[in-house]
């Protein structure tokens, strides 16, 4: 008989956003060596096996759905490629936009890119399997794991297991805490139509990912500024991203606007060490009234916006209440049509998926040379701006599907943060 796993409320939500973006997760991380591939093959193994969600097919059977556990082959997960250095950019573009369907047998592939003695690294995940945050832990727990078989032979098994549940951000609640989050059913994020200028949808449209790098140099330069103004780094590239948004898309400076952040409700769990790989992720709406007289009002507005929701306890948990009601007293197809109705998927929307370690994502004391992770490619005409840095150095990045004039306005769009992050930092 098969083996099934039952699919949780973020698998359900993230299968729901497939009228918003393709749902995928996306990792490039290089190296100054050959990757040895057998050990690669040997950890991967491992890991699918104590993730069983990473080899399984999603089954949406309009009641109550659910994930089957399947058969795979390494080969099916890992693909290995030599290129020239003039290939290399194009063969890492075509696998990182690659699309995985939910019913798909495998959830997650990678690729090692061989060039001249170096290896690029990639994975692209399927959202409903994990969020941004448990895929940062995979791939440092993944480094590490290649690490002691390579040189010590440790058998790599360490990849936690546990609880996929939405509801262990609850566990270390009082009792009246719990009573009171698990009350939380109005969701506090209201509708905003401001959007980004792309151009109108065409069945021609193709994935891209566009990304531009800030020096390590500025890092300390937007840290220090932020301080000054009682800011924190992200609420600095936030503020960037408001300020280049009224520009390019051409606001009114008097129309008040909003943008949705990523938050990791892990921030409500002491310890992960009993959760599998899964998501905890929800969004906060900063919104700022007007665009500000100049670049630093708009910054005031940003850190008062942030810090209304800072300051409430239960942050990110409002509407999970209703969300779970909704799955669990209809079934899959009607609990969709309702929540699209009181659901509001965010026009504008940044993740700072924050530091790439580099100690921590080394293999064999070899550390990655650079590197990024980004969202998943969002559909016209929503879109979110994803945030790494690594050794100090900053990515910005957008996922689109879109055409050569949206890759023009996204490069103008990034040309404008630069210009604006500079403002800040004066």
């Amino acid at each position: 008989m098969a083996r099934k796993l039952n699919a949780q409320l973020w698998d359900k939500m993230h299968y729901l956003f497939r009228d918003y973006n393709d749902r995928m997760v996306h990792v490039e991380l290089h190296y100054d060596f050959e990757i040895d591939i057998e050990a690669l093959k040997t950890v991967l193994i491992c890991f699918f096996e104590k993730a069983p969600v990473l080899h399984s097919s999603f089954t949406d059977n309009r009641v109550s759905p659910y994930w089957e556990v399947k058969d795979y082959r390494i080969e099916d997960v890992l693909t290995v490629k030599d290129v020239g250095e003039d290939e290399l950019d194009k063969e890492i573009n075509d696998f990182l936009v690659q699309y995985i369907p939910p019913e798909a047998d495998i959830q997650m592939h990678v690729a090692v890119f061989r060039h001249g003695g170096k290896s690029v690294l990639c994975v692209v995940e399927n959202h409903m399997c994990m969020d941004g945050g448990d895929l940062k832990y995979f791939m440092k727990t993944l480094c590490q794991s290649y690490t002691d078989f390579v040189e010590k032979g440790i058998s790599p098994v360490s990849l936690r297991t546990g609880t996929r549940s939405y509801e262990s951000v609850y566990e270390d609640f009082s009792s009246g805490e719990k009573r009171m989050a698990k009350n939380l059913y109005k969701n506090i994020n209201s509708k905003d139509n401001h959007g980004f200028p792309f151009t109108p949808n065409s069945i021609k449209d193709k994935s891209f990912i566009a990304k531009r790098k800030i020096p390590a140099s500025k890092f300390d330069e937007i840290r220090f500024a932020g301080k000054k103004h009682g800011a924190t780094i992200n609420e600095m590239l936030l503020t960037a991203y408001f300020y280049s948004l009224y520009e390019l898309a051409d606001f009114s400076p008097k129309e008040s606007v909003s943008i949705s952040c990523a938050i990791d409700l892990r921030r409500h769990l002491k310890s992960s060490k009993n959760q599998g790989l899964t998501n905890h992720t929800a969004w906060m709406q900063c919104r700022v009234p007007e665009r500000g007289a100049d670049i630093f009002e708009t910054l005031n507005y940003v850190v008062y916006s942030s810090n209304r929701f800072k300051e409430d306890r239960f942050m990110g948990l409002h509407g999970l209440p209703l969300l779970s009601l909704g799955y669990k007293i209809m079934p899959l197809a009607a609990s969709e049509e309702v929540i699209k109705i009181g659901y509001a998927n965010p026009l504008l929307a940044m993740s700072n998926i924050g530091i790439l370690e580099v100690d921590k994502l080394s293999l064999c004391g070899h550390e990655p040379t650079d590197g990024f992770m980004s969202g998943a490619v969002k559909y016209k005409p929503y879109a979110l701006l994803s945030v790494t840095s690594l050794r100090k150095e900053l990515t910005v990045s957008m996922c689109v599907r879109g055409n050569e004039q949206d890759k023009e306005i996204v490069e103008r769009f990034f040309d404008l943060i630069v210009k604006n992050i500079d403002l800040l930092t004066q």
